[in-house]
This record gives structure tokens, sequence and C-alpha cells, in this order.
């Protein structure tokens, strides 16, 4: 009994002793200036000072992103959570122990180096530099004519027309590269109302001042003007003797600068390459009509009023047909002019085309052979006698009697009319003609015996022609 006394008074004292400990006061909701101030309360956890350095006691993030914030010194206490890790020293915590939100480490700025865009920048405009300098420099090169050819060019200036069709006009021609700079340039010099229309002779090497002062005077180098006029038909060399003959030029100086041509002309780009059998490269071009030169004029400037009279005729309806038959610019001359001399009258030109054209389109009707007197006779007359050395393939290749196709270039130069006549690719089935001279009537044929019977009746006709012409006279003589 007394062991049972004993183990009950101890039980009593020990919830005696836990009574006499003061007890936490449960947390109330009160604002914080009703709350009256709580002692600070002291830990029996040995002083801060005793514990390890502060580097020492810092716990290592798991996840690298940051590490745990310290607490102040004289931080009051507070309930601690129950959470694992919390260290016994009387729920006071130990500052390092809680983990703080990551820290953003600010990444320093590295400051970019200004050469690269200074560099950039100066070349730039060292770039843009030179091309002002190229553009000024080719504008200055223009207006003064440095550097470009010193060949004659002839301009036709249209009556009416403006300062920018002008300025054009002589772009086309090659005299000038920038009509805008002109136009300006002879808004300066107030030039505008000034322009002669007509023919005027410009070099590319002039500048500016000296192209306006050609295009605003009328020449006075040449006084006297010569009426030239070329019939149809003629060869170079007879259009030669006619030019010296009016104190134009020489003839063998226009012979020879017409045959080098180069003048710049449209027609000129459709010629052949190959002259090898040519004995006049230019034969044919020699456009027939009536001309307006000076005395003692420039055998270039001869030849261009020429060539710029055959491009002028050419017209792109004319290239047209000719594209559409299957020729060249030089086998159309060349076929023309052959017509020329062949037909007695413009009226039976396209007769005579097409029967040139049937015997090329069916050259086993005779051999491959046009059989045309003319070239026989430009052969002999023309060929022979200014070939300085004997050269048989060209006399046989101009001779449509011996030679095969077309001849190598023009016995004449044909006129628009013999052109337009080949040009009309006018269709029949004939092969043979033959012609009165007298009565200028042309009988054709289809076949050989018709073409034989023509011949006869035509032989007649000059029969009687010739029995009426001496009657004629005997009838004058009597009386």
């Amino acid at each position: 009994m007394q062991n049972n006394d004993d183990l009950i008074n101890s039980i009593l004292n020990d919830l005696d002793t836990k009574k006499e400990q003061p007890q936490p006061e449960p947390k109330q909701d009160i604002p914080a200036a009703a709350q009256p101030e709580q002692p600070v309360q002291r830990s029996s956890a040995p002083p801060l000072r005793q514990l390890r350095p502060v580097h020492e006691r810092r716990l290592k993030p798991e996840n690298q992103t940051g590490y745990q914030q310290p607490q102040p010194m004289n931080a009051p206490p507070y309930p601690q959570p129950d959470y694992p890790g919390q260290p016994e020293n009387g729920g006071v915590p130990v500052r390092g122990m809680e983990t703080a939100p990551p820290r953003k480490h600010k990444k320093k700025k590295k400051q970019r180096s200004r050469l690269p865009g200074v560099l950039i920048l100066t070349t730039f405009i060292f770039a843009v530099s030179i091309c002002l300098s190229m553009v000024i420099i080719a504008f200055g090169k223009d207006m003064l004519g440095i550097g470009k050819s010193d060949a004659n060019k002839l301009i036709n200036i249209p009556e009416g027309a403006t300062t920018e069709q002008i300025a054009t006009l002589l772009k086309d021609e090659g005299i000038i590269k920038s009509p805008k700079c002109f136009l300006l340039f002879s808004s300066l010099r107030k030039s505008d109302t000034a322009y002669i229309a007509g023919e005027h002779f410009i070099r590319p090497n002039m500048a500016y001042e000296e192209i306006i002062y050609e295009l605003t005077n009328i020449s006075t180098e040449q006084s006297v003007s010569v009426e030239v006029t070329f019939p149809e038909g003629l060869n170079i060399y007879e259009i030669a003797d006619i030019l010296e003959k009016n104190n134009v030029c020489n003839a063998d100086e226009f012979v020879f600068y017409f045959n080098s041509g180069g003048f710049g002309f449209e027609f000129e780009d459709k010629l052949p390459s190959d002259t090898t059998l040519k004995l006049n490269r230019m034969e044919g071009y020699c456009f027939p009509d009536t001309y307006y030169f000076y005395e003692n004029m420039e055998p270039e400037k001869v030849c261009q009023k020429i060539y710029y009279n055959f491009n002028s005729k050419m017209t792109e309806e004319r290239y047209k047909k000719m594209e559409d038959m299957g020729l060249s610019l030089d086998q159309l001359v060349t076929l023309a002019s052959i017509v020329q001399k062949e037909a007695p009258n413009a009226d039976s030109m396209k007769m005579v085309a097409s029967i040139f054209l049937n015997r090329l389109r069916n050259p086993a009707e005779f051999g491959g052979k046009l059989q045309s007197d003319p070239t026989t006779n430009y052969a002999n007359d023309v060929v022979k006698p200014h070939l300085e050395l004997y050269n048989k393939n060209m006399i046989d290749a101009y001779d449509t009697y011996i030679g095969t196709g077309l001849p190598p270039g023009a016995i004449c130069n044909p006129g628009i009319e013999a052109i337009d006549a080949v040009l009309e690719n006018f269709p029949t089935d004939y092969y043979y003609f033959a012609a009165n001279i007298y009565t200028g009537v042309t009988l054709y044929a289809k076949t050989l015996d018709e073409h034989n019977e023509n011949l006869a009746e035509i032989d007649r006709q000059y029969e009687e022609y010739y029995e009426a012409s001496r009657a004629a006279e005997l009838e004058a003589q009597n009386e």
C-alpha cells in the first residue's frame, strides 16, 4: 500500500509542476496597432556567437538556383512550422536554414565595338562617291564629245519637231547618250525654238554647244547647190561618173566610200558578211532618185545621203514580206535588179518577177539556171573591165547562163517598182517571157514550145516595124 501511495503522490507532483509552467496564449486576429507589446523571449539555445561561421552553416539548395536567406540577429521569436530538418535549439531558427527564393544574377552587357559600323558607313559613303563621280564624268564626256567617233552622221530633223524629239533622234543615231541632259542644256541655251528642219551632218565627237549650233544654223561652207538625178537601172560606176561630172565629188572616191559603208543604218545590219565573189559590195543600194548635193562635197556625206534614202524606203512592211518569202535583203535587191533590166516597163515587172521566182523554186526546169541576158552583159561589160586580176569564178557567177541560182550581187541599182514587184510574189504558171522592145508588149509562156512561138511572133512584129520604118523614110525622101 505504501508503494502505491508513493506512486500516486509522484504522479500528482508531476501534474502540479506542469500546471506551474506558463502556457502559450492562443493567437488571435487583432490588428497590429491593438496588440500589446510582447516581451522578448530569449531562447535557451547557446548564444549565436558560439555557432559556426555563416558560410559553414549555409545549406546548398537542391536545385542550385538560390541559397537560404539568413534571419536578422535580433529577430523576435515566432512559432516555427514543424518540417523536417528543424534544428533542436528550443524552436529558434538559425540563420541560413530557410530556403530563399532564387536570386537573379544580372549579366553584364558586353560593350560592342563601334569599329564594324564605322567601316560599313565609310565603305558605303566611298562607294556612293565613286558612283556619283563616274556618273558626272560620263555626263561630262558626253557633253564635251570626248572619246567618240569623228565620222559624220546625217541627221534629218522633221518639220515641227520638238526639242525632246530631236534629243531622242540624236540618241538613236548614236550622237548623244543622255537626251535629258541635252534637253537641259538646250533649255539653258534658249534654243528650243531655233532648230532648223532638214538634213544636218553631225559628228558624235562634237560638244553639245557645237551640235546645237549646227542644228540651229544654215551651213554656208558649200554655197553652190547641185541637183542630181539617178535613173533606175544604172550601175555604181555610171552613178559615180554623174557625180563627178556635176562637180559633187571624185568618182573613184565615191565608189570606195560607198562600198565601205559602215554608217550605222538599219539595212546595213542585214547585209551578208561573205562578199568573196562580189565585184562591188554595195551594188544595188544606190537608190535611184533626185538628190541635192553641194559642189566639192565630201564623198562620205554624199554616200550617207544615198544610204539614208534607201534605208527610208525599206519599211517594216517590206521587210515583213521579204521574210515571209524566205529572201534575204541581198537576194531581194539582186532579183529586183534583174527584173529592172528585163522588164520593159513597170506594168510587166510583177509578171517578170513571178517567172524568175518560178525558175528559182523549180530548178529542174532550167537546170537551176535563170538564163537572164542582162546578167551575161554585166559579167562581160562591167565585171571583166574592173577586175584588177582576172577572176573566172566571179565572171561565171554573174552570168546566169553559166552559174546557177542568183548571181552573187546585183547587176544594177533597181527602183522601188522593181523591188515591190518581187515582194508582190504574184502567182503564175509561166516560165518564159519575150518582150517587144519597140512596143513594150511582153508575151508569156508556160512551155518552151509556146515560148518559141512567141519569139516568132515578136520577130514578125519587128519585120513589120522595120518595113514601116523604111517606107516612111522613102516617102520622106520622095517629098
